[in-house]
């Protein structure tokens, strides 16, 4: 089974949030795959990773600027793993076909959007149901991460 961690994010928006992810998922030297909703946001969350921060640097890139293999992170509108990924960060309700074929799979999503958490309340019962390991994290008001439930973990 799998290792889905859903991160409510609360304090930050998207754009705040997942730089920070992505530099911790880079620096343990996880190759990534970023699921958007479409390529216009996809080519977005591209252009924010080349500005979110004049002292950081992620390497990532997208169809638009090809040579996968050479992208530990790789930004797309649909599942694939051009780079090699083990992780998928999912955004905007975007899931995978099965989460078994993942390392680890992280879904953000939107605490202010009711919808969202809806959306994501029923992706944790459809896995929680599955028999994947599940975490649930809520920002902190310094925009860390709080681990608030987990379900199906063995220990």
């Amino acid at each position: 089974m799998a290792r889905l961690d859903f991160y409510h994010l609360w304090r930050w928006p998207l754009e705040r949030a997942l730089p920070r992810l992505l530099t911790r998922a880079h620096q343990s030297g996880a190759r990534v795959v970023v699921l958007a909703a479409s390529m216009d946001r996809v080519r977005a969350l591209n252009s924010l990773l080349w500005t979110f921060d004049a002292n950081s640097w992620l390497p990532h890139g997208c169809r638009d600027d090809g040579y996968p293999e050479h992208q530990p992170i790789w930004l797309s509108d649909q599942e694939e793993r051009p780079n090699g990924a083990t992780l998928a960060v999912l955004t905007e309700g975007m899931t995978v076909a099965d989460p078994a074929q993942w390392d680890r799979v992280l879904d953000l999503f939107d605490g202010h959007d009711e919808t969202a958490v809806a959306a994501a309340r029923e992706r944790w019962k459809t896995a929680r149901d599955a028999g994947h390991t599940l975490y649930y994290w809520q920002q902190t008001e310094r925009g860390g991460w709080e681990e608030k439930a987990s379900a199906n973990v063995v220990t």
